[in-house]
C-alpha cells in the first residue's frame, strides 16, 4: 500500500467529492492532500509540484469536469516521460465498458464508480499501489 507520507492530489469539480475522498484518505492515514477542481488546475498543480520534496506521488481525478476532464489530463500525464508511472485512479459515475476500455488504454492504474465504499476505495489503492510498485 502507498505509505502515509505519499503525496497525493485529488481532482473533482464537486467539493463534496473532493471532501469524501479528502475523509477516506485520510482515515487511512494519509497526511499530505492536496486537491484541485477541474483537470487544468490539476496539471498546474502537477507542474508546480516536480521537484524532489513536493512531487505528487498519486493522482485521484474525477472523469466528468469542465476546463478539462479526468481522461485528458490522465492523457497529458502519460505523454510526460516524467508521469508516465504515476499512479492515476480515475473517479467516475459512468461504468459502461467503452469508458472502462478508454480509461485502461489511457493508463488508468485504477478506475472506481461511484458511489465507493470505503472498503472498495481502499482496495482499489491497494492495487494501483501494486501494479505500479511490484515487490
Amino acid at each position: 500500500m502507498f505509505p502515509p507520507e505519499t503525496r497525493i492530489l485529488v481532482v473533482d469539480d464537486m467539493p463534496s467529492i473532493r471532501d469524501l475522498v479528502k475523509s477516506h484518505l485520510k482515515a487511512m492515514g494519509f497526511k499530505h492532500i492536496q486537491e484541485a477542481g477541474d483537470g487544468e488546475e490539476a496539471l498546474r498543480l502537477l507542474i508546480q509540484s516536480n521537484t524532489p520534496s513536493s512531487k505528487i506521488q498519486l493522482v485521484i481525478s474525477d472523469w466528468n469536469m469542465p476546463n478539462m476532464k479526468g481522461i485528458d489530463l490522465l492523457k497529458h500525464v502519460r505523454t510526460n516521460a516524467e508521469w508516465t508511472n504515476l499512479p492515476f485512479v480515475l473517479l467516475t459515475s459512468e461504468a459502461e465498458r467503452d469508458q472502462v476500455t478508454e480509461a485502461v488504454l489511457a493508463g488508468a492504474s485504477q478506475y472506481i464508480v461511484k458511489p465507493f465504499s470505503a472498503k472498495i476505495f481502499e482496495d482499489k489503492l491497494k492495487t494501483a499501489f501494486q501494479k505500479h510498485f511490484k515487490a
